[in-house]
């Protein structure tokens, strides 16, 4: 038995086992608290992202000057940023070509707002992901090369080797985070930090920061030249989004951007965001946990099934009126998407289960699968067994699909390496999210050496079985003030998970299923105390049914605790992950 099991709990109503923390992180979580007087739940988050005692107080208040890199760290960006000076300066015509996801959207957009606070404007050029799949192609970039003189790919473009070739003319300069192989396009410049000549410490940014860094180069320039630059403190909104969105490690410097950003965005002042928000019903400020799984999917709905600039043209926008009306298309868009994702989804994790879930991937592949949801439903095959995840739609003799990863298992350089090695036609991405365009009949040998590779990295060793949980709280302490003190913590999200917080024995008072399998429940301790909580998804397990059919039984429940407003009135409720039976 792990000596650590959290409250005894080896198999839980996901059939899971939770796990507490390391007795090293309990004792600094202490030593913490008696030096600092902060709640346990804060400090437990300190001690085990390894927080010094004298560290505290500034990891609490994250100051972007202290963590921003210099921009001339990485390769060709001084060039990068002078020649985008020198066609925002002379009137030349400049495009855009942007990736159709949150991350490119963003990055257009904050070149186009770049642009327009000097009086220029841009091209914005986003391919069709059916028509045109992922990144520049010839045809468009020969097209975009005869009306214009300088080509910025934000977010793409590192492996389109032809693409960049057939540019003929027009200088093309690149932005972009995805893993670079050993040689690089014939681009003007290429400003990428996991290009294979850079340390790998700036490793972690998307491409929007990318972008950010060479703003902040832009501006740098212009001010040894007697010029001023726009304000790109207000940029940092788009930054932060696409951050979150694109599934980056909210660690150092990027923890400081999403921090800075959410202040920015709180503001309200750029109309795309603001409309995105307002059609969410979000009426509250906006957390990491929103720009995630509110703002974001909405951006990402017109790249997914819809027109493939709507999400950035909505984020660049100027006019609230325009604003408005792009963003109640996305989320029109974003509910058909749900629409179809379930039905791929429930497909694949059928098909996954057949195949077996406890080798190193999951993988799934199906006729027709729409190619704008397979990677959300690979996140969810992920998420459901602990494992990386590719799932792949069919068309023809072709599959084109999506992985997505788990921590410590750099799934972008597995892909790209069978990619080299033929078993893919084309392969690459990132750590925690890749894509893929294979050959029917080569899938599943593709697949299996996937498997082998992310194998040796450990992927597989750590089952879906294991839930890890930070503190254990009676209901009558979790308060308002408490949660504001977490998530002073925050921001939370890609390897700095918030807190899971565990409520022993407690009894349910109500419970109801809403929504499209969602539970909503109430529980105390019978001392007076109750919270409310919503469990997501509940009813694709045993979660949904043993709790709404609970008789009278006490539970152990756990998850991440967050402030619900409602009519004017905040109130904790607790986002609920797991429970167990308390009496077993």
């Amino acid at each position: 038995m792990t000596s650590n099991v959290f409250l005894g709990v080896e198999t839980s109503l996901t059939g899971r086992r939770w796990v507490g923390p390391e007795a090293s992180v309990i004792r600094h979580a202490e030593a913490m608290q008696q030096a600092t007087a902060l709640a346990d739940p804060v400090c437990r988050v300190l001690a085990s992202r390894g927080v010094a005692l004298e560290d505290a107080e500034a990891f609490l208040a994250p100051k972007l000057r202290d963590h921003l890199p210099d921009p001339r760290d990485l390769h060709d960006m001084e060039r990068a940023a002078a020649r985008l000076i020198q066609a925002m300066s002379t009137g030349e015509r400049i495009a855009i070509f942007a990736d159709y996801d949150v991350d490119g959207g963003s990055s257009a957009a904050l070149i186009l707002d770049w642009l327009r606070q000097q009086g220029r404007d841009a091209t914005l050029y986003v391919p069709d992901r059916i028509d045109e799949g992922y990144g520049p192609n010839p045809v468009a970039m020969e097209m975009l090369a005869r009306a214009h003189d300088l080509i910025v790919c934000v977010d793409c473009g590192t492996l389109s080797f032809d693409a960049i070739a057939a540019a003929k003319g027009t200088d093309v300069v690149i932005l972009d985070h995805h893993l670079a192989g050993e040689d690089l396009p014939e681009a003007l410049a290429v400003v990428n930090p996991n290009r294979q000549d850079e340390s790998g410490a700036l490793s972690h940014l998307c491409a929007a920061a990318v972008v950010f860094l060479v703003l902040v180069e832009a501006n740098r320039q212009l001010k040894a030249d007697g010029r001023g630059g726009p304000d790109l403190m207000q940029m940092l909104d788009l930054v932060a989004l696409a951050t979150v969105a694109d599934v980056a490690p909210l660690l150092g410097v990027n923890r400081a951007l999403v921090t800075q950003g959410l202040r920015i965005m709180s503001a309200r002042r750029r109309p795309g965001l603001v409309a995105l928000a307002d059609v969410a019903g979000l009426d509250s400020p906006p957390t990491a946990y929103h720009l995630g799984y509110v703002l974001g999917p909405r951006v990402n709905a017109g790249g997914r099934v819809g027109k493939a600039d709507l999400g950035a043209r909505c984020l660049s926008s100027t006019d609230i009126d325009e604003a408005r009306a792009m963003a109640e298309r996305l989320d029109q868009l974003n509910k058909e998407r749900r629409e179809i994702e379930t039905q791929v989804r429930d497909a694949a994790l059928a098909q996954a289960e057949e195949r077996g879930l406890d080798g190193p991937l999951v993988w799934a592949a199906g006729e027709g699968w729409h190619p704008g949801v397979v990677g959300i439903v690979a996140a969810r095959l992920k998420e459901a067994t602990g494992r990386p995840a590719v799932v792949i739609g069919l068309d023809g003799d072709l599959g084109k699909g999506s992985g997505r990863s788990v921590k410590g298992v750099d799934l972008g350089h597995a892909i790209q390496r069978i990619a080299t090695e033929g078993l893919l036609e084309k392969g690459g991405g990132h750590k925690m999210a890749a894509g893929l365009t294979a050959r029917r009949d080569k899938i599943p040998e593709a697949m299996e050496r996937l498997g082998a590779l992310l194998e040796r990295q450990g992927a597989g060793k750590d089952g879906p079985r294991d839930l890890h949980v930070d503190a254990a709280l009676m209901p009558g302490a979790a308060t308002v003030d408490l949660i504001e003190q977490i998530e002073a913590a925050g921001p939370f999200g890609q390897s700095a998970p918030a807190p899971r917080i565990a409520f022993p024995d407690v009894a349910i008072l109500h419970a109801r299923e809403v929504g499209s399998g969602h539970l909503k429940l109430s529980f105390g301790d019978g001392l007076g105390a109750r919270l409310e909580a919503i469990a997501f998804g509940a009813f694709d397990t045993d979660l949904g049914q043993s709790l709404q059919h609970h008789g009278g039984a006490r539970f152990h429940l756990t998850g991440r605790l967050g402030i619900s407003h409602w009519g004017g009135r905040q109130r904790v409720e607790l986002r609920l992950d797991d429970a167990a039976r308390a009496d077993v």
